[in-house]
């Protein structure tokens, strides 16, 4: 039975993007962050993604090709490759990027018992995909990356008006303050 998880990078003050739409602050660079996240996602065998996350993280399909790319992004560029990506979008034509597919409407109902039915984990990426499954209640676990930087403004990692409880299960900090958190939700 696969577990639906909500990660990505966030700041302190609660975005996941600033008022420019970048997200360069967020750490990602950092080698030894990045080989944590590569080990973490390895368990992940789908992503899905809304169209402008797709359009983001579709940098992978190809970052390995750069000589000049570091180890740590020639792994994650690996492991994000190896996993099917399904993309949810009404203006998305074509995928750009191999083992892709595009669905036009997202059906909560239906990727809960999709998920169900699997042998691995599924992610949901970008938090406006992720508010309509944390709306819905589909979402197993929250596993945020906390930047340590406030930047006033952007996209908001949580949607407005949304009452979660869950249970710290595990954390990590890294030597450039980010810290990992581990969020299971608690459901009833």
């Amino acid at each position: 039975m696969g577990r639906l998880v909500y990660s990505m990078f966030t700041s302190l003050d609660g975005y996941a993007a600033d008022a420019s739409g970048s997200s360069d602050w967020g750490g990602a660079l950092d080698p030894g962050l990045h080989d944590f996240v590569s080990e973490r996602t390895r368990s992940v065998g789908t992503y899905l993604y809304g169209r402008r996350m797709y359009e983001v993280m579709s940098f992978w399909e190809t970052a390995h090709e750069d000589p000049d790319a570091p180890d740590f992004v020639r792994t994650y560029a690996d492991v994000w490759q190896r996993a099917t990506k399904v993309v949810y979008s009404t203006t998305l034509g074509a995928p750009t990027t191999a083992r892709t597919t595009v669905e036009r409407t997202f059906d909560p109902v239906a990727v809960r018992a999709w998920v169900d039915s699997l042998d691995h984990d599924v992610t949901i990426d970008g938090p406006t995909l992720a508010a309509h499954a944390l709306r819905a209640g589909i979402v197993d676990e929250v596993q945020p990356y906390l930047a340590p930087v406030s930047v006033g403004g952007g996209l908001r990692f949580w949607p407005d008006g949304l009452r979660l409880d869950m249970e710290l299960v595990e954390q990590r900090a890294f030597r450039n303050a980010t810290l990992w958190l581990r969020y299971r939700v608690r459901r009833g």
